[in-house]
């Protein structure tokens, strides 16, 4: 099945819509396809031809918007780097991914060192000549056009492939949950870099919508943005959620009424952090989804964000979910999901690792389906906590104490126990004092005795990474260097 290609496409459709606002400025749909095809001729010029794959590095400003999309009418497959890895880091990833240049900011490239690979800065390639380019106007559904890697949490991170039909099925079943309407502005303050910032400018050229973007989070600028009625979805992680909401509560204000959705990712929001945000009338929506699945598997369809408070929804239109081992409702297993926009493998290192079991992808994230089939996420399987036989759930323990009105942000993670096997240890970040006698007296009227957390440490911050969500396997290494 062949796909038009998307640039090339909207701009014909609706060449002068707006399609990207950055700090002020704005540029059509016409526009930000002449920006991209520039940048294409460039690469041509220094020597990337079509299915050349390449590493991509920078902010999520305008020129990486211009950057993504030149370097797809190139028809080149994107490695798609995390500004905030080690050197290190991105050298294991340059290597892994066999890309034969890394594209890369000029703020950025003057503090690598050790790599190997063709270094093009963003400066020295717009200096460049523009070579004459041939573009693609149809795609094939199988075309493998980004790779993102994992965070490697239990190891190795994997290079995952991302197809022309994995990002389109995941867009067109998130727009026949939302809907769509002919003034919406999505909001992205999300990396660029990861899928869930790369979503969105899918979503923008498929839906013909204009991308409002933030380089870096900013609570006060995104909540007068809500409440002015400049934008009408939004998406984030329950730390920048909890960010919002604050500051919606400390302005008196409410989210404007052509608001529609909070879309909220990266795991299990706090019960808390949802009920405030009903009160200021942001409407979140929780979603599932992952690198392995192009973003959203399940979301929270606007009708049930009440009456189901807490789940993560049904499966998108084309997708499927099911729990390892059972057909039961309400029983905690493995999430697994099928679908379109499941990646069809990993390159590098796992290359040869097959990403299906019998067509199912494993998650790795323990969950249940209810008996009307929507799904709510637990925890993570490698971040379980098994004392003295029974499980304990991290976020089960961090959602009781941020809805303390003293904590702002909680931690959890196990701790070897002579006797217990391991037990539970909280670190939280507070906006008042309190001690840790009353964190302790909180926790033991909401949880069983064996879920409350045996210690409590007192942080300024939490480990998370460039999306926000929190870094459990650092709280691990806390434990022994705090």
């Amino acid at each position: 099945m062949m796909i038009p290609n998307w640039l090339i496409q909207r701009a014909f459709l609706t060449p002068n819509k707006t399609a990207l606002t950055f700090k002020g400025k704005k540029w059509t749909f016409r526009e930000l396809k002449d920006e991209a095809v520039s940048r294409a001729g460039k690469m041509r010029s220094n020597g990337l031809e079509q299915g050349n794959r390449i590493a991509l590095l920078g902010p999520s400003n305008d020129e990486m918007v211009f950057m993504i999309h030149g370097c797809l009418l190139a028809g080149l497959e994107i490695v798609m780097l995390n500004s905030r890895l080690s050197e290190k880091e991105i050298q294991w990833q340059l290597e892994d991914s066999e890309a034969i240049a890394l594209i890369v900011s000029d703020e950025i490239a003057t503090s690598l060192h050790t790599s190997n690979a063709h270094i093009i800065s963003f400066s020295s390639l717009l200096n460049s000549i523009e070579n004459p380019l041939e573009m693609n106007e149809q795609w094939d559904q199988d075309q493998t056009i980004t790779i993102m890697y994992t965070s490697g949490t239990t190891g190795f991170p994997k290079g995952v492939r991302q197809t022309v039909g994995n990002h389109v099925s995941s867009a067109l079943s998130s727009v026949l949950n939302l809907g769509l309407n002919e003034s919406d502005v999505w909001l992205c303050s999300v990396p660029l870099f990861h899928i869930s910032g790369f979503s969105i400018l899918v979503r923008s050229v498929l839906y013909g919508m204009e991308i409002r973007l933030y380089e870096k989070f900013n609570a006060e600028a995104i909540a007068k943005d809500i409440q002015d009625g400049v934008v009408t979805r939004i998406s984030v992680v329950s730390q920048t959620l909890d960010k919002i909401v604050r500051q919606l509560e400390e302005n008196d204000s409410r989210a404007h009424h052509s608001f529609q959705t909070v879309l909220a990712g990266g795991g299990p929001v706090p019960l808390n952090y949802l009920q405030r945000a009903r009160e200021v009338k942001l409407p979140v929506l929780q979603t599932y989804g992952m690198t392995e699945t192009s973003s959203q598997t399940a979301t929270l369809p606007v009708a049930d964000c009440i009456r189901k408070i807490g789940s993560a929804g049904k499966p998108l239109f084309f997708n499927q979910i099911t729990i390892r081992d059972t057909n039961e409702p309400n029983v905690l297993g493995e999430v697994l999901v099928r679908g379109p926009h499941v990646t069809p493998g990993y390159i590098g290192r796992f290359e040869s690792l097959d990403p299906l079991e019998q067509g199912w992808l494993a998650t790795g994230d323990i969950g249940y389906l209810d008996d009307e089939g929507y799904l709510y996420i637990v925890d993570r399987r490698s971040d379980l906590i098994i004392s003295g036989g029974e499980n304990i759930y991290p976020a089960e323990i961090e959602n009781v104490l941020v809805s303390h009105p003293s904590i702002s942000e909680a931690g959890v993670c196990g701790q070897e126990h002579p006797k217990w096997g391991s037990v539970p240890i909280a670190f939280v970040v507070c906006n008042k004092k309190i001690t840790v006698e009353e964190v302790i007296d909180f926790c033991s009227n909401e949880l069983a005795s064996y879920k409350v957390p045996k210690e409590i440490r007192f942080v300024d911050a939490l480990p998370r990474n460039a999306s926000n969500k929190l870094v459990r396997r650092e709280l691990k290494e806390w434990l022994v260097s705090k």
